[in-house]
């Protein structure tokens, strides 16, 4: 596991938490703090990363810039959005943060035929008296690590947000095409 990583998705998520709730998906690219310093030095004053001792080593700590992207599309399926995005080298991962309707697997057995034509699969989950409402902020790098911060609207307290690599794998993987050349 990657702690900067995840560290990184904590603090977007809850960054973003200050705008509140009913965002559109945000898309940030993440770069290693010390390499953007290296690339543009007039930043080390702001992004200076701090320093721990390590087996009597002393310099900084790992961490990661995260830099929005304005103008993603929030009206397309994020599927679409995401094939349409490729990151130049120099982007060592990306996070995305957006806000769903989860149901537990209880209702998975509940859910009505897809393929009925008067079926609003998105409406049905939203009125589910089981659903909650989620802050996800979803990262992957280049090196193959990701992990995921996640927030629940009726446990909205930044100590409420919890983490882990494999809360939502199929978007961690769809990240993951946007890095590949």
């Amino acid at each position: 596991m990657d702690t900067a990583l995840t560290q990184s998705l904590i603090e977007l998520e809850q960054h973003v938490a200050k705008d509140g709730w009913d965002q559109g998906p945000r898309l940030f690219a993440l770069v290693d703090t010390a390499e953007l310093i290296k690339a543009e030095p007039r930043l080390a004053a702001a992004l200076a990363p701090e320093t721990v001792e390590f087996d009597g080593a002393i310099g900084p700590l790992r961490s990661y810039t995260s830099i929005e992207q304005e103008g993603f599309p929030g009206d397309k399926p994020l599927d679409e959005a995401l094939a349409a995005i490729a990151w130049p080298s120099t982007v060592d991962g990306v996070a995305l943060v957006i806000e769903r309707v989860m149901l537990p697997p209880t209702a998975e057995a509940q859910i009505p035929d897809a393929d009925a034509a008067d079926v609003d699969l998105d409406a049905w989950a939203a009125a589910h008296p089981e659903r909650q409402e989620v802050r996800i902020a979803v990262g992957v790098l280049r090196d193959g690590a990701r992990d995921c911060a996640l927030r629940l609207r009726s446990q909205d307290a930044d100590d409420d947000v919890l983490s882990g690599p494999d809360l939502v794998p199929n978007l961690a993987e769809a990240l993951v095409h946007t890095l590949q050349d």
